[in-house]
């Protein structure tokens, strides 16, 4: 392809994509499509000769499309969001057409700086002190596991990567139920194992982990000849949005001399606005802390948030230096591939760039807010309907529910018919062992509209009263 017909096929794809997100309400949030529908359309062998982009594009529409769960749907209320907005796509593009690998400053000064500087500008829009520093991962998971990795080499006196675990005391990781499955992998990936990864009960309305539980736990495990290395807080917890009392846990943390990582990966980013911030209060006193700019706050997967009180820990625990890596003749620069897991980085902190500077942190906090409030509606207005009740009350712009009186297998199965109806897609989860429908707003272009028919679907599908 030369770059004429790259331009021309630029602005059709641009076309495209603007009637895409424009006519997305017409579509059903979710892929209709039978498992193998997909793979069965495609050829078993790879082209011998060139096809044509006109070719390719039609096959795109036709075999690719139908198979997809629309992400941007304005009622998608499933999962978390992974918002993309129109200016993060640009930048993405432009990222994408310049294509640079940015493991190094040297590799490219203006993706390094940028992103020391737009971390400074989350950092202060969340309300974190100056001290901490952050680092774009591609995900909360990554973020999680670099973090998981400096409580074990902190612990064994950064001795892991040295010598390995073998003859090491055994570690152990603290952190409640509600915890995401990414805090699971990250043990299993750092060599601590299942078994040492302690699940502390929880207590209170917002399902926060027991205090009382936590410090007794740690005392046994001393007892017992293990090495308690780190405990791991949420706020706004996958399942049902629970948090942790951060102060308290931090508080216990550097009792024990232990470190603290606190996954905030959805919630994290509502704390743009002021008001909501005592879900984490207590936060500036953690070690590490991440959120997910591309959950809520429109900057295009992936784009994780990860900051720290002392990033030296972190690049003690990661970096790796071989002459080809270094760059001579520059002093004070960072690298941020000793940062990060993978030494490969994209250019991400163009997106949060501009996205920041389109909307404005006023823009970003008028959506936030709307999606707290209309969900928060929903809910009375469930709670007021006979044949609904609430689980857990809203947590920001998530809460759960059930049919009244159903068993598993009939709340499943409206589950099933809501999702299989079209019109808004959920999930489910479980609440004290018993299956539940989950509920999130958070999708860039929702209305109050879109969260008033989600009620309509649900009245409709539960049938007469």
């Amino acid at each position: 392809m030369d770059w004429n017909t790259f331009a021309r096929w630029g602005a059709r794809i641009a076309d495209w994509g603007a009637a895409y997100h424009q006519g997305l309400r017409d579509r059903p949030v979710r892929a209709m499509t039978r498992p193998g529908a997909v793979a069965a359309q495609l050829p078993p062998a790879p082209p011998e000769a060139p096809e044509a982009m006109e070719v390719i594009f039609a096959d795109f529409e036709r075999i690719v499309m139908p198979g997809m769960t629309h992400w941007q749907h304005p009622r998608f209320f499933a999962y978390f969001p992974a918002n993309a907005t129109p200016p993060s796509m640009l930048a993405e593009f432009l990222a994408t057409t310049v294509a640079a690998q940015c493991m190094l400053w040297q590799t490219s000064p203006a993706a390094t700086e940028m992103e020391t500087v737009m971390m400074d500008w989350l950092r202060q829009s969340v309300g974190l002190p100056e001290d901490f520093k952050g680092v774009i991962q591609d995900s909360a998971s990554s973020a999680t596991l670099a973090a998981v990795l400096v409580m074990r080499e902190r612990a064994l006196a950064w001795a892991g990567n040295l010598a390995g675990l073998t003859g090491q005391p055994r570690l152990r990781v603290y952190a409640s139920g509600e915890v995401h499955t990414s805090i699971d992998r990250a043990i299993w990936i750092s060599g601590i194992g299942a078994e040492n990864l302690v699940r502390i009960p929880t207590e209170g309305p917002r399902r926060g982990i027991s205090i009382a539980a936590l410090e007794a736990a740690i005392a046994a495990d001393r007892v017992a000849g293990y090495l308690p290395c780190g405990i791991i807080g949420c706020t706004g917890g996958t399942g049902i949005g629970a948090c942790d009392d951060i102060a308290a846990v931090v508080r216990v943390a550097q009792a024990e001399g232990l470190y603290t990582h606190v996954d905030a990966a959805w919630a994290g980013a509502a704390m743009i606005c002021p008001e909501f911030r005592g879900l984490w209060l207590g936060v500036d006193g953690a070690d590490s802390v991440v959120l997910n700019p591309h959950k809520w706050l429109g900057v295009q997967f992936d784009c994780a948030a990860h900051f720290l009180r002392d990033p030296a820990s972190l690049v003690q625990t990661l970096a790796i230096r071989p002459e080809y890596l270094k760059t001579h003749g520059a002093d004070g620069i960072i690298n941020y591939s000793e940062w990060s897991i993978p030494l490969g980085r994209r250019f991400r902190a163009l997106k949060l760039w501009f996205v920041l500077r389109h909307y404005g942190l006023e823009g970003l906090r008028a959506r936030i807010r709307n999606h707290v409030r209309w969900s928060q509606a929903l809910a009375a207005r469930l709670a007021a309907d006979p044949r609904f009740e609430i689980v857990t009350e809203p947590v920001l712009s998530l809460f759960t529910f059930r049919l009244k009186g159903a068993d598993d297998a009939a709340q499943q199965d409206f589950i099933n018919r809501i999702n299989d109806d079209g019109r808004i897609y959920l999930t489910q989860t479980r609440v004290d062992g018993a299956l539940v429908i989950r509920f999130q707003a958070g999708q860039f272009d929702a209305t109050e509209a879109d969260i008033a028919m989600a009620f309509d679907v649900l009245s409709e599908l539960a049938g007469t009263p």
